[in-house]
């Protein structure tokens, strides 16, 4: 009989955070609060709040459950306990079309950041760091996780850096709305902020090569304080420092403010941002590989359910890679790549909340879960809507 190679069990906290936190805080934050400026000026800050709480809402229901769900299809088996085989393939289906999308806008982004630098065929560029986390990858779980570590914690640092520099500029009149509150402007805005918050659930996704599977509900809460904080206090530095109108006149929001920190903030700005995607597309690319294994294990497809010597899913690796830069040829515009990816990613939250207040029966835990399921179909609706 043949050998079967197995996971092998490398992460801990830290590993897990830094993928959570690496998946989450990637492109979108360094352009949505621009786009989030001009749409409802000031009040895009009560978006990021009600956007705040819904995600963390969503990964509160997803914590609650994380502990009975610990085989690497967990996803798959705590949407097929509640909801039955069929919706549940169509739940992970969609999820892991998310994720596909999800690395090709990660790398659309560093594709637009790189032309910062007067690079112009970024298409080739954008494939060839999608290779180069394959075989990051590929090489085994402790090295990405690793990497993963080290970029994380270089993008963070100066995000938050900038962000306290820039406390002493604020001036409580930028916070002053110059247009009327307008409802659909603040829902708009409501729909493109939530594309800078997804992302948290890939510390859930490795399990089988986790050193200690209960570290996973800690990991999910501790990535949310780290997201929301860091967003929060950053859109607050950015508005009350240079305003509204300065932010969504500006492609690069954060560059904007801080160049009243130092001049020629341009190019430090753009290498955090390559720094932070650099980050999020090796978080995705962990998550969808493991997606993809766990589910072609379940249906036996051969080849990519497999693992090599070295206990990672080479195969599956190279197979969502492949597609994730085939989507690039077809569409390498960031808007469009991003939307596709944070509705299919929406739309698996709601069945996250929706089995957590099934399995889950006191009432502070239902109604966390309530709040998760309403908000995030809401904003579902909103947005096929508005």
């Amino acid at each position: 009989m043949a050998e079967v190679n197995t996971y092998k069990r490398s992460l801990g906290l830290f590993e897990l955070v830094s993928l959570g936190v690496g998946g989450t805080i990637g492109s979108g934050i360094f352009v949505v609060p621009g786009i989030a400026a001009r749409l409802s000026g000031p009040w895009s800050l009560l978006a990021w709040v009600i956007v705040a709480v819904s995600a963390s809402c969503v990964l509160l229901s997803l914590a609650s459950v994380s502990s009975r769900f610990t085989s690497s299809n967990s996803f798959y088996s705590l949407f097929k306990s509640i909801f039955g085989t069929r919706m549940a393939l169509c739940l992970i289906v969609l999820y892991l079309i998310s994720s596909l999308f999800g690395v090709s806008t990660i790398a659309a982004g560093i594709g637009q950041y790189i032309t910062y630098f007067g690079f112009s065929n970024v298409l080739l560029i954008e494939l060839i760091v999608i290779g180069a986390f394959c075989w990051l990858n590929i090489t085994g779980i402790s090295f990405s996780g690793i990497t993963e570590n080290i970029l994380t914690t270089l993008k963070i640092i100066p995000l938050v850096i900038i962000s306290l520099l820039l406390i002493p500029f604020i001036n409580t009149h930028n916070f002053e709305p110059r247009i009327p509150f307008s409802a659909t402007g603040l829902l708009a805005t409501i729909i493109i902020v939530y594309w800078p918050f997804t992302g948290f659930e890939i510390s859930a996704i490795p399990v089988e090569e986790t050193r200690d599977p209960t570290l996973i509900r800690r990991s999910l809460l501790l990535v949310m304080v780290i997201v929301v904080t860091v967003y929060i206090l950053l859109n607050i530095s950015l508005i009350g420092s240079v305003g509204t109108e300065a932010l969504s006149a500006s492609p690069a929001p954060i560059a904007t403010a801080a160049g009243i920190l130092f001049s020629h903030s341009g190019p430090f700005v753009a290498c955090i941002g390559i720094v932070a995607m650099l980050s999020a597309i090796n978080a995705y690319i962990v998550g969808t590989s493991r997606i993809l294994q766990s589910m072609s294990a379940g249906f036996s497809v051969p080849l990519i359910r497999d693992l090599n010597k070295g206990g990672t899913p080479a195969y599956a690796l190279i197979g969502g890679c492949a597609v994730s830069g085939g989507l690039l040829l077809f569409s390498n515009h960031f808007d469009q790549l991003a939307t596709i990816s944070v509705i299919t990613t929406l739309i698996p939250y709601v069945f996250f909340c929706t089995a957590s207040w099934i399995l889950v029966t006191d009432i502070k835990s239902r109604l966390v879960s309530a709040i998760g399921a309403v908000s995030t179909a809401a904003i579902l609706i909103i947005y096929f809507v508005v």
